[in-house]
């Protein structure tokens, strides 16, 4: 049995799916069960971190995204540990490398998830992924509305990556021998400005569109929805950093799954409806 938390994520949902395909023992947990929609064939349980090593019952793996816990995450593992799980990959973030600042709350946040992980006992994978493909969701109210996107950083470049790469990763490093102690690198195959993102968006749903570039000042939370405010000056002090920097890119997907990571013109066909009125 593999435990998922975050499991109507982006990766989480992936991953479950993935799991559920290989006819893999799945208990995914989520604050809504009722709404979840995931495949059958998962076991859907509601996480309530009240409940203790009954939530982790009869499972030896756990898939851990790194907000289940919060507060709460060392007792998590604990309880995960007293039921019988024995290996946690967690999803944490590619900020976490040498010479990064360790003040920013996004590197507090997974830093501080790992040395918990560390300290549990549990045998554990850290996916250390960068920029996600899903964060240019944030653009699709704006592409519904107009063909014109507001945003900061027209040249700002990453290389994203798909969630169903990162989740293919994370499938193979529960299933397969060899990953205990290992901090995998995860980043897309190519470096894609904002810019480039948006004209990519725009082949795949047929239309024209044109990015145009806002002060950074002039940005707040309505274009950051799922941003917490208290990561936002630290997330815009990280996108500057990327203007005129060539990306980390990595091959650790396809050599761990054996296939390539999708570029994020790919990751754009399989999201068009998402940004379609």
């Amino acid at each position: 049995m593999i435990a998922v938390t975050g499991a109507t994520g982006n990766v989480g949902r992936a991953l479950v799916e993935r799991l559920v395909a290989a006819g893999r023992p799945v208990r995914a947990l989520t604050r809504d069960p009722q709404r979840a929609a995931l495949p059958q064939g998962a076991e859907v349980v509601r996480l309530s971190l009240d409940e203790g090593a009954a939530l982790f019952e009869g499972a030896t793996k756990l898939f851990l995204y790194v907000q289940a816990g919060g507060d709460r995450t060392a007792a998590l593992l604990a309880a995960a540990r007293e039921a019988g799980v024995r290996h946690v990959v967690l999803l944490s973030s590619a900020i976490i490398q040498e010479g990064a600042d360790e003040t920013h709350p996004i590197h507090v946040m997974h830093a501080t998830a790992e040395r918990q992980i560390r300290d549990s006992g549990l045998q554990w994978t850290f996916l250390r992924p960068g920029a996600f493909a899903t964060n240019a969701l944030q653009w699709a109210p704006q592409i519904r509305a107009s063909d014109t996107v507001r945003g900061v950083y027209a040249d700002m470049a990453v290389a994203p990556i798909h969630e169903d790469d990162i989740a293919a990763v994370a499938e193979r490093a529960l299933l397969d021998p060899g990953h205990e102690g290992a901090a995998h690198r995860l980043t897309g195959p190519e470096a894609v400005t904002n810019a480039q993102q948006i004209d990519a968006i725009g082949r795949a749903i047929g239309r024209d569109l044109r990015f145009v570039e806002a002060p950074p000042e002039e940005i707040g939370p309505e274009l950051f929805p799922n941003v917490p405010p208290e990561f936002l000056h630290g997330l815009l002090k990280t996108f500057a950093a990327t203007v005129g920097a060539t990306p980390e890119i990595t091959t650790t997907v396809e050599k761990i799954t054996g296939v390539p990571a999708r570029a994020f013109a790919q990751w754009a066909q399989d999201h068009a409806d998402d940004f379609r009125s």
